[in-house]
Order: C-alpha cells, then sequence, then structure tokens
C-alpha cells in the first residue's frame, strides 16, 4: 500500500465508523431527509475506497472521487439535525471528502 493513501484511509475508517453510529442511532427515528439513507451509501462508498487504497487499485482515484461526492451529501443531510451522532457523522464525512478529493486529484 501506497503511504499517499495512509490519511484517507484513516479519514474513511473514521467516517465508516461514524455514520454506522447514526445509522444505529437513527433506527427507529423519523428523519426530515436522506439521513440515514446516506449513511448506508457512504458506509459502502468508505468502504470499497479504502479496499482499491490498499490494493493499490488503478481505479482508486476514480472511486475516491465518487466517495468525496457521497459524503458531500451525507454530510449535508446529517447536519440538519440536531442530534450530536448526526453532528459527528456530518463532521467525519466532510473530513473523508477532503482526504478523498486529495486522491482524486
Amino acid at each position: 500500500m501506497k503511504t499517499i493513501y495512509e490519511k484517507c484511509i484513516a479519514a474513511c475508517q473514521k467516517c465508516l465508523v461514524d455514520c454506522q453510529n447514526c445509522l444505529v442511532e437513527m433506527a427507529g427515528m423519523k428523519s426530515m431527509n436522506d439521513c440515514p439513507k446516506c449513511c448506508v451509501e457512504c458506509i459502502d462508498a468508505c468502504l470499497v475506497s479504502i479496499k482499491m487504497m490498499a490494493a493499490d487499485s488503478e481505479y482508486a482515484a476514480e472511486y475516491c472521487k465518487l466517495c468525496a461526492e457521497i459524503c458531500d451529501w451525507c454530510a449535508e443531510q446529517c447536519e440538519q439535525h440536531d442530534h450530536e451522532h448526526c453532528q459527528k457523522c456530518a463532521e467525519s464525512c466532510r473530513k473523508c471528502a477532503e482526504e478523498c478529493r486529495k486522491i482524486a486529484a
């Protein structure tokens, strides 16, 4: 694995965990938007991006670009809620998107 991926992988891992927590906390709660649906998609995008970077795939940058877009969407949705877990999720999504864009560039 290339060391250039380390920060992005760490950001994706944190985002994945925080999205999973948000998803669990939102279970049974009503949502006025796409949270927690976005968390499901963000978890998958982060996981695939981690796998592609770990494998030093020639498509890692493309996966990271898509992951950044999904993370942006998830952050927009989650930050609309006042719940602490949603705010934490949104923050992790923003950081993950930032790191993924660096890889995608």
